[in-house]
């Protein structure tokens, strides 16, 4: 099976990209194949002249696409239609340079944040284009949902194998540890490092009270790995603890703060917003594939993520 695969993972110097390069490094299944990673600064995926070069040059097999551009809550508000346009522009041209070169299977990453706003929980794979996404980020949110779109009109016009994948909120080594634009996992890892050096109290933006499902990026790439090989459907799946693991805000904080062995106050800043109370999403279809599969513990993932922080603090995104 293994023989000729190349695979190029796209966004291949971020969060899950690292994670990936990680667990290839670890699995007997990746044996013999190559895989490529790359970054922005190999290619800007919004021109198809350096996209379809991209592809001329590496001849991939298989395509895992990871790069998009991100930002937090408050990025995403101001930004939608860069988010939006430049989110579209990339997708489109790495599907269709993918499928200009014949590649045999491609696995995007999608995001929670493209489901309804309103709708009824938990939510699965077949609630995607229900109604609008949140507001606060429809742009990002309308560019992933095209991409599941694309993938269709693609088995359906030319047979093309691709496909998508749906986590959670996803953490871990190599994140984005900014506090005002990154996500609050890592946000919070950084702001308890802050707190435990200056012996302030870590402060948690909002009441605590809402309620997330969060995935290790380690566990998140083995997951991609097997998408890759072994998933066959085009239909995306979300790859997601399940929803007993889901865990509140102030849980987090909690978690954080033992990662990071920090012994002083939890504070709450309840004048700023809490958004979405939960998101939960069901992983069902992920059982069904694999009952066995087995998630990091949740403690266990947020302190070894705050001990790479730690360690990686000069070089660390932030």
């Amino acid at each position: 099976m293994a023989e000729g695969f190349r695979v190029l993972v796209t966004g291949g110097s971020g969060l899950v990209g690292k994670a990936l390069e990680r667990a290839v490094c670890d699995s007997e299944q990746c044996e013999g194949l190559k895989w490529i990673f790359l970054s922005s600064k190999d290619a800007d995926l919004t021109s198809v002249e350096q996209t379809r070069l991209l592809f001329e040059k590496h001849k991939p097999t298989h395509v895992v696409h990871l790069a998009a551009m991100v930002g937090g809550l408050f990025r995403n508000l101001q930004y939608n239609l860069d988010f939006l346009r430049n989110n579209v522009c990339m997708n489109d041209n790495v599907l269709h340079c993918a499928f200009e070169a014949g590649v045999k299977r491609v696995v995007s990453c999608l995001s929670t944040c493209i489901f309804p706003d309103k709708t009824t929980y938990p939510i699965d794979e077949t609630m995607i284009h229900n109604g609008p996404p949140h507001e606060s980020n429809f742009g990002y949110s309308y560019a992933k949902r095209l991409l599941d779109v694309q993938n269709r009109a693609y088995f359906k016009q030319h047979g093309c194998r691709f496909t998508s994948i749906i986590p959670t909120n996803v953490f871990g080594p190599d994140d984005n540890f900014n506090i005002e634009d990154g996500h609050v996992l890592p946000g919070l890892v950084h702001k308890a490092y802050i707190a435990k050096r200056d012996g302030s109290p870590l402060v948690v933006w909002g009441t605590g009270k809402p309620r997330r499902q969060f995935i290790y990026s380690m566990d998140l790439a083995r997951l991609i790995v097997w998408v890759l090989l072994k998933y066959e459907e085009i239909e995306p799946i979300i790859l997601s603890v399940g929803e007993e693991d889901e865990v509140s805000i102030k849980e987090v904080a909690e978690a954080v703060a033992a990662g990071m062995d920090f012994q002083g106050q939890i504070a709450f800043d309840v004048t700023k917003s809490d958004g979405q109370y939960k998101k939960t999403a069901s992983n069902a279809k992920l059982r069904k594939y694999l009952p066995d599969f087995s998630f990091t513990p949740f403690d266990q993932a947020v302190k070894e993520t705050c001990e790479w922080f730690v360690k990686n603090y000069s070089s660390a995104r932030k």
